[in-house]
């Protein structure tokens, strides 16, 4: 049976005086100065923090199948729990790739035994995502997965004929198809952005050209197939040119932009350590900006992880054999904080837009992402805004330990998450 849940004195995005609010049938049942908890109820006292709608990420690496030895399922579940997620899209760079029926169904079961959020897998848009055949992608959007996002995240599908047919194959179920913006031609052996930093480290140069272009091409292509497009992990400031020229045509494209783009930049790589490798590479000072910006302004819609664990051997080696990626999901909300929320650039009410609300229109999830009111589903996150607090990676849910932001005192912390009135996470520990 779902939880009897009473939070007291939570103020609703971050707004307003605190008031009680009531969890009960996985819907918030009665909001009020003060509620009296019913026999048997759950009772968090709040005292003033913030509550947010549950968190949606649209980009999530479970590893599932193939490297449960870095993540699986039940411990990314976790992860994404007490970071105030309630559902998470799994990306399908697994092995075997989630490029049908099957393997979907697979990651989409695991979710539901894990049963700490919405886990949605996301189907290659090409076999073996090797970007010659497109993949079955009605057969795994009439799945029990049900699956509405496709992508061969992770690698580009850099063939326009592909896309094109991607674009209009998933206009006609749905659905949208998630770009990795990357021009192959363009990155080959490269290690880190295209600039003096790199030049001065001898490290080869990953130029924006690559994603730009890419983004360019599959808006134009998005545009004439009147399909959706999203562009996962926008890295440069040219980029973000060409999503308001787009936009401004009216092309249904979205975007996101990791928390790791908006603090971190290429000074990082100055100690060669492998931590600081990821896909797209950290850019300029001045592109984080311009994201940040972007992100306020509405031009990017949304912030996604690209949570993406990988085993001590694959990061702890040699920067040119190292594997790219960062854990992501137990610090995105602190992330927010710092380089949003605590400069001015966004209230606590735009964290929901960009973390909760407009991921959840992008994926179509019809009880997510709900606003705070009596009879929407309890799907909630509750964050404290005055906490401080120190990322140890060893302590994570996660398998892999593998954070950039190791040894940083960050601001806010979530102290608790609601599933539809049920209590996943509190106070760093999962229920």
């Amino acid at each position: 049976m779902p939880d009897t849940v009473l939070l007291k004195g939570v103020r609703c995005y971050g707004e307003g005086d605190p008031v009680d609010l009531l969890a009960a049938d996985g819907v918030i049942a009665e909001i009020a100065p003060t509620i009296t908890p019913p026999e048997g109820a759950e009772v968090i006292d709040a005292d003033g923090q913030v509550l947010l709608p549950g968190f949606v990420d649209l980009h999530t690496h479970l590893r599932e199948p193939g490297r449960e030895d870095t993540e699986t399922v039940a411990t990314g579940s976790a992860a994404a729990a007490l970071g105030g997620y309630t559902a998470v899209f799994a990306m399908a760079n697994t092995d075997p790739v989630a490029d049908n029926q099957v393997i979907v169904e697979h990651v989409h079961r695991a979710g539901q035994a894990a049963g700490l959020v919405d886990v949605h897998p996301v189907g290659a848009v090409t076999v073996g995502l090797k970007g010659e055949k497109l993949a079955e992608l009605g057969t795994m959007a009439e799945s029990a997965a049900r699956v509405r996002m496709f992508s061969d995240d992770g690698l580009c599908v850099h063939d326009p004929l592909i896309m094109r047919r991607a674009l209009e194959y998933s206009r006609a179920l749905g659905a949208v198809i998630a770009q990795h913006a990357e021009e192959p031609r363009l990155t080959v052996g490269a290690q880190a952005h295209e600039g003096t930093q790199a030049a001065r480290l001898g490290l080869s140069g990953w130029p924006a050209s690559a994603e730009e272009s890419i983004v360019a091409r599959d808006c134009i292509l998005a545009a004439h197939a009147a399909a959706r497009l999203h562009i996962c992990h926008v890295s440069t400031s040219g980029t973000v040119d060409v999503l308001r020229w787009a936009k401004q045509r009216g092309t249904q494209v979205s975007a996101e932009v990791t928390p790791h783009h908006l603090l971190l930049t290429d000074d990082r790589l100055e100690t060669y350590d492998p931590v600081n490798k990821v896909n797209p590479p950290l850019r300029t000072a001045s592109d984080a900006k311009t994201l940040r910006d972007a992100l306020a302004e509405g031009v990017v819609d949304c912030v996604a992880t690209d949570h993406a664990p990988h085993a001590d051997q694959d990061k702890d080696c040699e920067w040119q054999a190292a594997r790219p990626g960062m854990l992501g999901l137990q610090t995105a909300l602190s992330i927010v904080a710092e380089t949003m929320v605590r400069p001015g650039l966004l209230t606590w009410r735009d964290v929901a837009r960009v973390m909760s609300e407009r991921p959840a229109e992008i994926a179509r999830l019809a009880d997510q992402g709900r606003p705070i009111a009596e009879g929407e589903p309890a799907t909630l996150t509750l964050v404290d805004p005055d906490a401080r607090w120190t990322v140890r990676g060893a302590e994570f849910a996660s398998i892999a330990a593998n954070t950039p932001y190791e040894g940083m005192d960050l601001p806010a912390r979530v102290t608790a998450t609601l599933l539809r009135g049920r209590v996943t996470a509190r106070d760093g520990r999962i229920r």
